[in-house]
């Protein structure tokens, strides 16, 4: 963010004071355009958050249930900070001993009856919430870097995604067009084709992909990009094991996970150098960069999402403390838009009675 100018014909305020106004001025920028973009005031005119998730729906939509990441299940826990977490931010969760965190782990696709071992991308959402009231949510993905730059590139890949009813499967013709016009996609396909698939939700690295501002006690501002770095070894699923998993195989595998004691993940915060791009999730960083651990993750429980309390959480990853500030990328913006819709969405259709009953496994991933 541009610093401001003094004017020298008037006195300065004190330094330390601009970075922490600029900070909410960025959330409030940020939160603006979220809710700008939901009504369609930016970009193109087609483009709206509504329409965004029709297209996600692709005119099949589960009523009561996640538009996105529909089938997963729910997660407890805390978070303790490590020794160095406050010098990188002032947060409030960096500096109590301990925080509870409510979650969902999930998988990638609009399906809530999906095969686990179908699905590439792992997914894993949290929400903690410090002794003072602030929340702090984040939803992240297995996948390093998102597939395209903007909204409208988003929106274009689900279209040209969509199978073919001759084939099942995308129509080359409308992906070679998508990829001629969004080429940033091409870096993700090869991610998509060569890194292998993990075995089990607990031993997965969930990355937040976009970049936030880290903002520390001084007013001191740091672009940042956070994982979570799983403790238990990372093992393959391979191709044999994919076509032959029971359908809940990830949830089963939790649950006996769990039965042997908590599962840890590491806060890995990334530090950006001048000139790494901040505001395009699309682009990673070199793989030199500063690297901070910034506290441990346990989760000791989880919870069918049907009646857990995960149900009724949106995981908009907008939604920071006092020393977590957003970034201009617009793929952010439209994620808080687009998980506002969803949403409302599924909450009206629960209200109507829409809403499947939590019967079994496969219903397990309602809400």
């Amino acid at each position: 963010m541009p610093t401001p100018h003094a004017d020298p014909s008037t006195p300065a305020r004190p330094p330390a004071r601009w970075p922490a106004l600029a900070a909410i001025a960025a959330i409030v920028v940020a939160l603006a355009a979220a809710f700008a973009w939901a009504a369609g005031r930016i970009g193109p005119p087609h483009l709206t958050a509504p329409r965004l998730v029709d297209a996600i729906e692709d005119g099949k939509p589960h009523p009561g249930f996640r538009r996105a990441h529909s089938k997963g299940v729910c997660v407890a826990g805390y978070f303790e900070p490590s020794t160095q977490a406050a010098a990188l931010s002032r947060a409030r969760v960096f500096a109590q001993p301990r925080t509870l965190v409510s979650g969902r782990l999930s998988i990638a696709g609009g399906d809530p009856y999906a095969l686990d071992a179908q699905a590439r991308v792992r997914s894993l959402a949290l929400l903690l919430k410090t002794d003072d009231g602030q929340e702090w949510r984040t939803a992240m993905n297995s996948f390093p870097f998102f597939a395209v730059a903007t909204p409208e590139g988003f929106h274009a890949q689900l279209l040209a995604s969509r199978p073919d009813p001759a084939t099942g499967k995308p129509n080359p013709a409308k992906m070679a067009a998508f990829l001629a016009r969004y080429p940033e996609a091409a870096r993700f396909q090869a991610w998509a084709k060569s890194a292998p698939w993990s075995s089990s939700w607990a031993n997965t690295a969930y990355n937040g992909v976009n970049a936030f501002r880290f903002i520390d006690a001084r007013g001191r501002g740091r672009f940042v990009r956070w994982s979570m770095e799983p403790e238990a070894p990372f093992e393959p699923l391979d191709e044999a094991e994919r076509q032959h998993a029971d359908p809940d195989y990830l949830r089963e595998d939790l649950q006996a996970r769990l039965r042997q004691g908590p599962l840890r993940w590491r806060l890995v915060v990334t530090e950006a150098a001048p000139g790494d791009p901040v505001d395009d999730a699309s682009r990673p960083w070199p793989d030199d960069r500063p690297r901070h651990v910034a506290g441990t993750l346990v989760l000791d429980s989880s919870q069918p999402q049907a009646s857990g309390p995960c149900r009724d959480v949106n995981y908009d990853p907008t939604v920071v403390p006092d020393g977590i500030a957003l970034s201009a990328d617009p793929i952010l913006a439209a994620r808080a838009a687009a998980y506002s819709v969803s949403f409302n969405r599924r909450e009206r259709e629960i209200a109507r009675g829409q809403a499947p009953r939590a019967t079994g496994a496969t219903t397990e991933a309602a809400r």
